[in-house]
């Protein structure tokens, strides 16, 4: 396969239940994590656009499977965030069972799985790692938000991520949206797994 530049995308499609997921024929990456840890964020710096993804401060904004066509040759996925408080509770079931289902059938080449560097990993962080490494699932871990650590406190959450006996199958990738070395070192990550 062709090294994909990420220099064109587009929106595709939102769906959320099996029968709204389009057919499968571009391999897919998906992205994961918590609400608010910065998915839309680092989905608009590696594609060098503001409006590709809707950023929102408010957390839990993305509420269903959005998909995105990468120079007509990738699928890249942003999956609802998993552990808003202010959603329903009958909702955040509903979504975990989809994503669930859809992380289950769907033939994925990575997962981008998003953690923030400023805080501890929670139980569903830890529960997803486990998921991840019980079914072999290729995963990048990206630790976002390393633009608001300073030197010091960047080397103290990579000492602290790399710690975790939960991520020694995933090192973490450090990823700041100001640094544009973090979005080539990511393109190159996901090449490679292609």
């Amino acid at each position: 396969m062709k090294k994909i530049p990420f220099k064109k995308a587009e929106f595709l499609t939102s769906a959320l239940k099996s029968d709204e997921l389009p057919d499968g024929g571009l391999p897919e990456i998906a992205i994961v994590g918590r609400s608010n840890v910065g998915k839309s964020s680092l989905i608009n710096h590696l594609l060098r656009s503001k409006m590709v993804a809707k950023v929102s401060s408010t957390p839990g904004k993305t509420q269903r499977i959005n998909y995105f066509v990468i120079d007509d040759a990738l699928l890249l996925v942003d999956l609802p965030g998993y552990g808003y408080a202010k959603t329903s509770k009958s909702l955040q079931e509903e979504w975990g069972l989809w994503i669930e289902k859809y992380l289950k059938e769907r033939s994925l080449k990575l997962i981008l799985f998003l953690v923030d560097s400023r805080r501890e990993l929670t139980l569903e962080d830890r529960q997803f790692l486990e998921w991840a490494d019980y079914h072999q699932t290729p995963l990048l871990l990206i630790a976002t938000k390393g633009d608001k650590l300073n030197q010091k406190e960047k080397g103290q959450a990579l000492k602290r991520l790399e710690g975790e006996k939960s991520l020694s199958r995933f090192p973490p990738l450090l990823y700041s949206i100001k640094e544009g070395k973090c979005r080539e070192m990511l393109i190159h990550e996901i090449n490679r797994a292609l």
